[in-house]
């Protein structure tokens, strides 16, 4: 039985000789909702494409699900939504779900379950390369949903988007977690830390606090998340 989903020990990336991350060490519990917070440039993105897989790492270890990342095995367990969405432009919302649907083996009624649990119903027939910004990160969203991912590896997926939206997403992300999905969901905006179950600090590659909310707080004395982080960076320089 894995008892972490995520298992990262000692994880350094470096790019054009410059350290990325610098000997990251943390690990992401079953059925939670785990934020991976910290300003632009801070690694947050290398981080989770080391989990994915794809990254390039110089030193450490990373294990999903008891399997090295990128593990052939992985690849229909794992839902990844980047930054910049990669869907044809020239397809419907539908008709990229479908693709990506057949890609993953994913049911073919799963197509219409994520448009509606991304909030993109109106859009179902619309192009992608007509959609606006925050649109088309919704139905990057969608395509991570498809099938029965376990660890849903989510970059700023509320990039763009209106308070509304952005409550019935995290609404969604604790529906899934409580369903059993890990999610791992990156942001720059402290005001969504109180949302998560746990919290990833990072800065400058490295990692600050692994804690809860409340645990946060209650360490560095403070009112809320984002003194939390700036204490910490006092702390550390």
């Amino acid at each position: 039985m894995v008892n972490s989903v995520v298992s990262v020990t000692g994880l350094t990336v470096k790019r054009g000789g410059r350290p990325v991350l610098r000997g990251v060490d943390f690990e992401v519990e079953p059925g939670t909702v785990t934020g991976l917070l910290g300003p632009s440039g801070c690694g947050k993105t290398t981080l989770m494409r080391a989990i994915v897989g794809v990254q390039i790492v110089e030193g450490g270890t990373v294990t999903v699900l008891g399997k090295p990342a990128g593990h052939k095995d992985l690849r229909d367990k794992i839902g990844y939504a980047t930054q910049n969405p990669a869907l044809y432009a020239d397809l419907t919302v539908t008709e990229a779900l479908r693709y990506f649907a057949s890609v993953l083996r994913a049911p073919a009624g799963d197509v219409q379950r994520v448009i509606g649990e991304v909030g993109l119903g109106s859009h179902r027939d619309a192009m992608v390369g007509q959609l606006s910004g925050g649109q088309r990160s919704r139905a990057s969203l969608a395509v991570a949903l498809l099938g029965t991912p376990q660890l849903l590896v989510l970059d700023e997926p509320t990039v763009g988007l209106d308070p509304v939206l952005r409550e019935e997403l995290w609404t969604l992300f604790h529906s899934l977690a409580a369903s059993g999905v890990t999610l791992l969901v990156s942001s720059h905006v402290m005001d969504e830390a109180a949302r998560c179950q746990r919290l990833l600090l990072m800065r400058e590659g490295r990692l600050l606090a692994d804690d809860t909310p409340l645990g946060l707080r209650e360490r560095t004395r403070t009112a809320d998340v984002e003194q939390a982080f700036l204490q910490l960076i006092k702390e550390t320089v």
